[in-house]
């Protein structure tokens, strides 16, 4: 595989810049969860802001960035018509913490939405939009959120029903200590070079462009006109209605608690020398084994027996040719299911990176950290996670469903995705599950871990263009 060319075709100016960027030099982030109090205020606020909101042209990029999004009460909030509410998908419109969801996603138990913290069943304040800030470090952040907040409190038709921060470390690294955010899809049309085989269509993370299908990927479109409809696009699929959602995305956020040190204890105790002291060495290759990938972020492919150090972010690599068996990089490790590469058919390399491309998605996660309320408790830490996708459940929900929760993929056995599966809800303590580590001459299997990740909120937003945010401010 190779680097190749990726030229320009897309309006990168109406494209919100967090769908082509990761803003990896903008350390901070803050989180404004947002409730619509009065929608004539509340467009103010939005042309306000629309100046402000960062788009995906590169030259646009300065030390702060702002994004938003809506959920479906939102957009009604401001005044959308039902009958162009309901035109969009259904899982959006169903949110993340409705039974339905929580059953593809394994939200039950501690994950049970009743028990989130934000989004969920139990919230008393209407979740209606979310607004990201990006700066590069926390002294600009401070003085970003303080003008924001102004700017909200002085307008009054929108108000902070919540506010949440994170940041990304300078290596990279999520709170397990691996490099993270390397296997990133690259939207053709995008301008970005990137690895053949990261190379995927348009329409499976922008609506208005056909995907990895060659069709153009459902789009909410104008049913009842409303507002100033010649802000619009017209539906590319040649329906004569103006659409919704061209140049925009759907949004997942979930807050993803990490149990680091259990996940480390774990580890330590599946790796002990024979008198019972830690086997560093041994403890650091089975945490790679889980995961997919040593913590530098080199792969195990490439690189089977040691972790080679530094920050080898190499992506540029298959399954097929180099661990048809699995005995480098396990089939069930957690990269390795969840993008299995040109190994999803083991007799078509070609058909199965196919495959793997309908259900990419393009992560945006980045740390955040919860001090302990007394003494005795501990600090949390855990990851804002939020990935992009046009099609919420032949990707994102798909991967979840019947990558990370699913126990019988082919060549294993009672294996789900050790880092953020979810065990049958009849085993809810995974007492029947195993982890299974590809070896010879006999593999060798894990089991009694507890869950590493619990989840503590989340929601499906509407991404939209810059072009619908301002259409927004006129219906």
């Amino acid at each position: 595989m190779a680097i190749i060319s990726n030229p320009k075709t897309l309006d990168l100016n109406d494209i919100q810049g967090m769908v082509i960027r990761g803003y990896g030099k903008l350390l901070e982030t803050a989180y404004f969860l947002l409730e619509v109090n009065n929608h004539k205020d509340a467009k103010t606020w939005m042309q306000n802001i629309l100046p402000l909101i960062d788009s995906a042209d590169i030259s646009s990029h300065s030390e702060k960035t702002l994004h938003l999004a809506f959920t479906p009460e939102g957009l009604k909030a401001l005044g959308m018509d039902q009958k162009n509410l309901d035109n969009f998908p259904v899982p959006f419109k169903e949110g993340v913490a409705t039974e339905d969801r929580s059953r593809i996603l394994g939200d039950y138990g501690e994950n049970d939405p009743s028990k989130w913290r934000w989004g969920g069943k139990t919230n008393s304040k209407k979740l209606h939009a979310v607004l990201i800030l990006h700066t590069k470090d926390k002294e600009t952040m401070a003085t970003f959120i303080e003008k924001e907040k102004e700017r909200l409190s002085r307008n009054g038709g929108i108000t902070i029903i919540k506010e949440m921060k994170g940041y990304l470390r300078p290596d990279n690294k999520e709170p397990f200590g691996f490099h993270d955010g390397i296997s990133e899809p690259v939207i053709k049309g995008s301008g970005r070079p990137g690895p053949e085989n990261d190379l995927v269509e348009t329409g499976e993370f922008l609506m208005g462009y056909k995907n990895e299908h060659d069709q153009f990927p459902y789009s909410p479109l104008l049913e009842t006109n409303q507002g100033n409809s010649t802000l619009l696009k017209n539906d590319a699929a040649g329906s004569g209605k103006k659409d919704l959602g061209h140049n925009g995305s759907f949004m997942v956020f979930r807050q993803m608690e990490q149990h680091v040190d259990d996940f480390w204890e774990y580890m330590d105790s599946k790796t002990k020398n024979k008198d019972g002291s830690t086997n560093e060495e041994a403890k650091i290759k089975l945490a790679s084994k889980c995961i997919g990938r040593w913590p530098s972020g080199a792969s195990l492919v490439n690189f089977p027996d040691k972790d080679p150090g530094g920050s080898l972010d190499n992506d540029d690599f298959g399954y097929a040719d180099k661990d048809p068996d699995g005995l480098r990089c396990p089939f069930g490790s957690h990269l390795r299911r969840n993008n299995p590469r040109d190994a999803f058919r083991w007799y078509n390399k070609k058909q199965s990176l196919k495959i793997t491309n309908r259900h990419r998605i393009i992560r945006r996660g980045r740390t955040y950290e919860i001090p302990a309320s007394n003494s005795n408790d501990k600090d949390e830490i855990g990851l804002h996670f939020i990935c992009f996708n046009a099609n919420l459940e032949l990707q994102f929900e798909f991967i979840q469903h019947a990558w990370a929760n699913n126990n019988q993929p082919r060549h294993l056995s009672n294996d789900i995705d050790i880092i953020i599966g979810v065990p049958p809800e009849g085993d809810p303590n995974n007492e029947k599950g195993q982890f299974t580590i590809q070896a010879e001459p006999v593999n060798q299997y894990l089991d009694n871990w507890k869950r590493f990740v619990t989840i503590r909120g989340g929601e499906y937003f509407f991404f939209p263009s810059i072009s619908v945010i301002n259409y927004l401010t006129t219906i």
